[in-house]
This record gives C-alpha cells, sequence and structure tokens, in this order.
C-alpha cells in the first residue's frame, strides 16, 4: 500500500478540510459508474483506504508516529531484544543456545535441541498454517503454500500451484447504505460503516434503483494468504413525502383549486432542486398529467423528468352557483 498522503496528493501539513476535497476530487475520478477503465476499481478502493486513514484524526495520528500502515494495520516494530544476547550465545556456538536469540532466552531453553529456527518459524506463521492446512491448500509438513522445501520434507504437494491455491481470497461482507431522494439528484457522497468496523465514503451513483447491490471491491475480510473480500452493498431508497420514483421520473401530486382548473391559472410545483411555475390551462381534468422535462434524477442515459398530476380542489364552502350547475348537469344526464 502506498503512502495515503501520496495516494490523495496532499501534504503531510494537509488540513482536515484538504483532505475531504482531495478525496471527494479523486473518488468522482476513479468511480466505477464515472470511469470505464479496468484499473479505476482498484485505484477507488485505494483512495478510499487512504481516506480511511487522513480522514480520521485518531488513525492520522498513528500512522504519522509510525504505529500503523498504509493499510492501517499495526506495524511490525521487531522482538523486544532480538540480537541483544548474541554476544553471550557466540560462546556457545551462537546458536540456540542460552542467550541465541536475546530476548528469547526462555523459548531456547524449550527448544530443546528441535531446531528452534524451525520452532521460531513455526511459532511465527504456525496460525496460517493451520489455516491452509484447513483449506487443503498444501501448506504444512510438505511445505508452506507451495514454497518448495519451506518446511522439513518439502513434498510433492509444493510448488508455484499450491502458492496459488493458498492465496484464498477474503470473504464477502454485505452492509446497507440508505439514500434520499435529494442525495440521488445531487450525486452525493455517503460515509458508510462497515461491518467489519471501516468507515468509507460511497458516491451515490447515478440510476441507482432501490435494492440495488454495489461491490465495492477490496473492502471485504481480510486474507491471511490471498487478497481481501468485496463489500456487497444494498441501497435502499428513503421515501419521500412529495416524490415517488418512477425509473428516472418523479411524479408529483398538485392541488389545484377548482376555479383555477376551470378558468387557467398559474401554479407552483415543486422539484428536488426548488419550486417552478407552471401553466395550468382552462378546462384542466383532475387527474391530468403535465411533463416537466429534466426535473427528474440523474441516470445513465440522462436526466429523468417531473410528471405533475393535477388533483382538482372543491371550495370548504358550498356555492350555490355551482350546486346548482351539478343539479341542471346530472338532470340532464337523467332524462337523457
Amino acid at each position: 500500500m502506498r503512502d495515503p498522503y501520496d495516494v490523495l496528493g496532499v501534504s503531510r501539513q494537509a488540513s482536515e478540510a484538504d483532505v475531504k476535497k482531495a478525496f471527494r476530487k479523486l473518488a468522482k475520478q476513479y468511480h466505477p459508474d464515472q470511469n470505464k477503465d479496468p484499473k479505476a476499481g482498484a485505484k477507488f478502493s485505494e483512495v478510499n483506504t487512504a481516506y480511511e486513514i487522513l480522514g480520521d484524526a485518531d488513525k492520522r495520528k498513528q500512522f504519522d508516529r509510525g504505529e500503523i500502515d498504509g493499510d492501517g494495520k499495526p506495524r511490525f516494530r521487531g522482538f523486544d531484544g532480538f540480537g541483544g544476547g548474541a554476544g553471550r550465545g557466540a560462546g556457545a556456538g551462537a546458536g540456540a543456545g542460552s542467550g541465541g536469540f536475546g530476548g528469547f532466552e526462555g523459548f531456547a531453553r524449550g527448544a530443546r535441541g528441535a531446531g528452534s529456527a524451525d520452532d521460531l518459524f513455526s511459532q511465527i506463521f504456525g496460525e496460517a498454517f493451520r489455516q491452509a492446512e484447513a483449506r487443503g491448500t498444501g501448506a504444512g509438513p510438505g511445505g508452506f503454500g507451495g514454497f518448495s522445501g519451506a518446511g522439513p520434507g518439502g513434498g510433492p504437494g509444493a510448488g508455484a500451484g499450491g502458492a496459488r491455491r493458498a492465496a484464498a481470497k477474503g470473504a464477502d461482507l454485505e452492509a446497507t447504505m440508505t439514500v434520499t431522494l435529494e442525495e440521488i439528484a445531487a450525486g452525493a457522497t455517503k460515509r458508510v460503516r462497515l461491518p467489519n468496523g471501516r468507515e468509507v465514503e460511497v458516491m451515490v451513483p447515478k440510476g441507482v434503483s432501490d435494492g440495488q447491490v454495489i461491490r465495492l471491491r477490496g473492502l471485504g475480510q481480510a486474507s491471511a494468504l490471498g487478497e481481501p473480500g468485496d463489500v456487497m452493498l444494498t441501497v435502499e431508497i428513503a421515501p419521500h413525502e412529495r416524490f415517488t420514483k418512477d425509473g428516472a421520473d418523479l411524479r408529483v401530486r398538485i392541488p389545484v383549486p377548482l376555479e383555477d382548473a376551470v378558468l387557467g391559472a398559474p401554479v407552483r410545483v415543486p422539484t428536488l432542486t426548488g419550486a417552478v411555475e407552471m401553466k395550468v390551462p382552462p378546462m384542466s381534468s383532475g387527474g391530468r398529467t403535465f411533463r416537466l422535462r429534466g426535473k427528474g434524477l440523474p441516470s445513465k442515459s440522462g436526466q429523468g423528468d417531473l410528471l405533475a398530476v393535477l388533483e382538482i380542489r372543491l371550495p370548504e364552502e358550498p356555492d350555490e352557483a355551482l350546486v346548482e350547475y351539478a343539479k341542471r348537469k346530472k338532470g340532464v344526464k337523467a332524462a337523457g
């Protein structure tokens, strides 16, 4: 993993605002929905990982102090006292004697001549051996993941094929991201906390639909021997008090007084970016739909429309002329 400062292109003295600004710019540049370059996905993951460190004040300090690396993992600081006892053990063959491994004197004494270098290797990588052996990758007594001769016997399972088999990908994780229609319209970025505790910023893609699954490559479960898994992020679109989504189009009901529907009048129509004025022609019936082009949601094929549906609103107080008109029309229909 490269230095996160280099990945985001900021200096070590950059402010929190500068770091966030640089991240947003690169996230939009390399987002798989915006950039069709096959390498963009890997670059986008690298940018997310870098911001996960520099965007968190505590992690940034840990990185600056050298406590974690560019992936956010603890750095190996070395064995305390390693080599410190070499002088003491030199007179005894500088091997696994009483002082052969400096701070590992107790371990060396317990080795009992069984080959303490092998035992040390086994203790360090023991868990990796056990995981690989459980997966049947060939690691174990016959060699470590296909490195011929790594174990005492280098059996037939060793070789490049065994190394490839050992490089098992980490497990995929599942997460959910809830977005609003306003966030979809603005192409906003959302900060999402993943099941493994990581926090990443995800740009809401154009044309996203409810239940759509976005794959975040390389942000899943880590693997001891291979690449990390992915995160399968399910998008949930929050219900809106005014608008109903229909693909990239939006529908909204517009209450119109009866007199405006009869005589015609301008009305104010709400949109996701502010109200606009629309002319209702005379003698417009309830349910009539008007299309306001480009006032819907962004999609991969362009901008959707807003469909304004008229909802005739009758007078709150009885209107004698209207009542007489209704009776007359009803009588004519009955006579006919």
